[in-house]
């Protein structure tokens, strides 16, 4: 009898840390039970205390990337992160338009945790234009969704309102993550085009472990939908996932800076490994 692994493809940024982009992505995918293959769109030089320079990869490389694996290993999902140039998110454009059936999750990353801008403003614009209405999911964060809509986000309120303006663009979902509202809850405000609407509730984690989290949301949603999960209850699963890997990776020394999550996250171990 043959078998043939659920696959889900990355298209993001490598990290020289190996706690967001690329790496973060496959290990989200290899923790839940999925067969990970990349194409990667810039290669950063950072660690836990920021990113130091970015080497972006030819468009036609990282188109070829994505064609190879598509014809190919054709994973049932996948998951868009860094893009850092107009060329880049032209080329991307272009070849998913090719897999108008295939779910694309993205994270619209525009700067690291530390705050390094990642994405240019031209590169931002036709994210709105080419790539929102490809997606079956954008992930924003707080931050990114200001500079995407041009409103202050203090509240869920205002959060609801802005995924509302975001749908306007042409996308299927949009999922704004609310981590960086003060508070005891952490939450993330969904709707989609067919007018559903949903917030998302978790307890808040202190640590500066965080480094990644957006990655590994997004990533996490691709795998559960590769998993045959509908696209909320993906959410709901992957934001478990996360939340996880948050608490048993926040006592873990990782570097001087931000750290990353403890993707492959074991309870037993990480109490028992604990810094004292």
């Amino acid at each position: 009898m043959k078998y043939k692994y659920p696959s889900v493809l990355t298209i993001a940024g490598s990290d020289s840390g190996g706690g967001a982009g690329i790496q973060a992505d496959l290990k989200t995918f290899s923790a839940l039970g999925c067969y990970g293959t990349s194409a990667i769109t810039a290669i950063t030089v950072q660690n836990t205390l920021g990113v130091k320079a970015t080497h972006g990869i030819p468009p036609e490389i990282v188109y070829g990337q994505i064609k190879a694996v598509m014809e190919d290993i054709r994973p049932a999902a996948i998951k868009l992160g860094m893009v850092h140039s107009a060329e880049v998110a032209i080329a991307i454009a272009e070849i998913l338009a090719d897999y108008r059936d295939t779910p694309v999750i993205f994270d619209p990353v525009m700067a690291a945790t530390s705050g390094e801008k990642l994405s240019s403003d031209d590169t931002i614009a036709l994210f709105k234009t080419r790539l929102f209405p490809l997606m079956t999911l954008i992930t924003p964060n707080l931050d990114e969704a200001e500079v995407l809509t041009l409103e202050r986000i203090n509240n869920p309120e205002q959060m609801s309102k802005a995924a509302k303006t975001l749908l306007k663009t042409g996308c299927n979902a949009v999922l704004i993550k609310g981590g960086h509202l003060k508070g005891d809850k952490v939450f993330d405000i969904y709707h989609d085009l067919a007018g559903n609407g949903r917030s998302f509730e978790s307890e808040f984690l202190e640590t500066r472990n965080l480094h990644g989290t957006g990655c590994t949301l997004s990533s996490a949603i691709a795998a559960y939908i590769t998993l045959g999960y509908s696209l909320t209850t993906a959410i709901e699963k992957a934001r478990k996932y996360v939340f996880n890997a948050i608490k048993y990776g926040a006592a873990v020394k990782t570097g001087a800076g931000n750290g990353p999550l403890n993707h492959f996250f074991n309870p037993s171990i990480a109490i028992r490994q604990k810094l004292s």
